[in-house]
């Protein structure tokens, strides 16, 4: 790569970043900033991790991941080796040479963006920001964040970007509980609103990622993750409304996408489900649409795709009720209901926006008593929407316990879960995932939603 103009020091800079003389701070220790803390002290990095979560700080100190699919003995080597450490005191944030932040973008009750964690995290970095530092957005936003939030923050120290300090958007694109395509095998996109900047970043990331993509903006590089996201949220909505539709038809529609799906053009497949969870799916489509309205333009179909996605936990408390009143001739009125799965994807404990929580809200409504079954959930964390139903806690499915159930309803389709156990203790089974056919153990009392 040839060098832009990024001072006197640029080959002493970058030199620093080679050969790993170079310490790394990561603003957010969850499901986005740990793994990359673990891939930058994999990649041969020092690093500070800095969360407000003093209990997450303690715990990560003493060597422990707190999230299941993150192994522990990684971080416990770099604790020890002092590599690595964690803090809440955002005082030393003059400390590491580059500044990452991975903190959540939520929405407000009104469905608008919440970039509180974002400025909050701009101004501590603000505040401790010196000559050399590399500062780089990894949460998911709306175009323009970077260039209208941050950056002026940044430069109200007087410093000169570009110059003085770096400034750069590279979105993370992370999935939980993944083994093929993990935080250093998946390629990373990296926008800047200056060469120097863009130069940095890509040097840095060049030491940690599999390989770099480089685009003209910071801007453009926040409407790529979007766009990801969006895709995926358009395509998921299409499947659930035609299981809607084929369902009525008699239609199963997991076969239909199973024969679609060997059509190698033209065709990828995308799966229904009781809702949609995790950040990147029920959220993110919505700060563009937020965006949007500045420019006059309705975002109709991805407004559209919210809604279908959104009502589908009626839809399965629908196939429930209809269920309930054929097999067993009686409503969800005092009907004791287990829900088989609260983290919102298998084979992880992450519960961000699970639909299992909305889920056991509306059959409470109802009249229903709800308990629930998770191996990587053991207790129900406290949620702003659904505060009442923290520090509930999983029950075990013996036999006996199945048996108790008027009706199970799988929501999670988790490895661990012996799904033949499931069918032949349950009285009725709602599976919401399939699981039960792919796993063959599809039974009378089986039914699809």
């Amino acid at each position: 790569m040839q060098h832009v103009n990024i001072g006197p020091d640029a080959e002493e800079l970058l030199n620093r970043i080679r050969t790993r003389d170079y310490t790394i701070g990561i603003m957010g220790l969850g499901y986005v900033g740990l793994p990359l803390a673990m891939s930058s002290l994999e990649a041969g990095f020092r690093v500070i991790g800095f969360d407000i979560d003093q209990s997450r700080v303690a715990l990560l100190n003493r060597g422990e991941s707190g999230i299941k699919h993150l192994p522990g003995p990684a971080i416990q080597q770099a604790v020890d080796a002092k590599r690595f450490r964690a803090t809440s005191d955002f005082s030393e944030l003059s400390m590491p040479d580059a500044i990452l932040i991975a903190v959540p973008t939520p929405l407000t009750r009104n469905r608008e963006p919440n970039l509180s964690f974002v400025e909050n995290s701009a101004r501590a970095i603000a505040g401790r920001l010196r000559p050399g530092q590399l500062v780089v957005l990894e949460s998911t936003t709306w175009p323009g964040t970077t260039r209208e939030v941050v950056r002026p923050l940044l430069e109200a120290t007087n410093l000169v970007l570009g110059k003085d300090f770096f400034l750069a958007y590279s979105p993370e694109r992370e999935d939980p509980g993944n083994e093929v395509h993990t935080t250093t095998s998946v390629p990373k996109v990296i926008g800047a609103d200056d060469p120097p900047s863009l130069e940095v970043a890509q040097a840095l990331y060049n030491q940690i990622i599999v390989r770099t993509v480089p685009v003209t903006s910071t801007a453009t590089a926040e409407a790529v993750k979007l766009t990801e996201n969006i895709f995926r949220s358009v395509n998921i909505a299409l499947v659930n409304e035609l299981k809607v539709i084929f369902d009525r038809m008699g239609i199963d529609v997991w076969e239909v996408i199973e024969a679609a799906k060997t059509k190698p053009f033209g065709y990828m497949a995308f799966y229904p489900g009781p809702g949609l969870g995790g950040h990147c799916i029920p959220i993110d489509p919505f700060y563009l649409t937020w965006k949007a309205r500045e420019y006059e333009v309705a975002t109709r179909f991805i407004e559209l795709a919210g809604e279908v996605n959104t009502n589908m936990p009626h839809y399965v408390v629908d196939r429930l009720v209809e269920a309930l009143d054929r097999r067993a001739h009686r409503g969800l009125n005092e009907s004791r209901i287990l829900l088989i799965g609260m983290a919102y994807k298998k084979n992880v404990g992450d519960t961000r926006e699970s639909p299992s929580l909305r889920l056991i809200d509306l059959m409470e409504q109802r009249g229903a008593v709800v308990d629930y079954h998770d191996p990587y959930v053991p207790e129900i964390p406290a949620t702003r929407e659904y505060a009442e139903l923290a520090g509930r806690r999983s029950v075990d499915i013996s036999a006996d316990r199945l048996a108790s159930f008027d009706a199970v309803v799988i929501t999670t389709d988790h490895d661990a879960i012996d799904w033949r156990t499931v069918v032949e203790g349950a009285k009725l089974v709602v599976d919401t995932r399939n699981v039960c056919a792919r796993f063959h153990v599809s039974a009378p009392n089986v039914v699809k939603a």
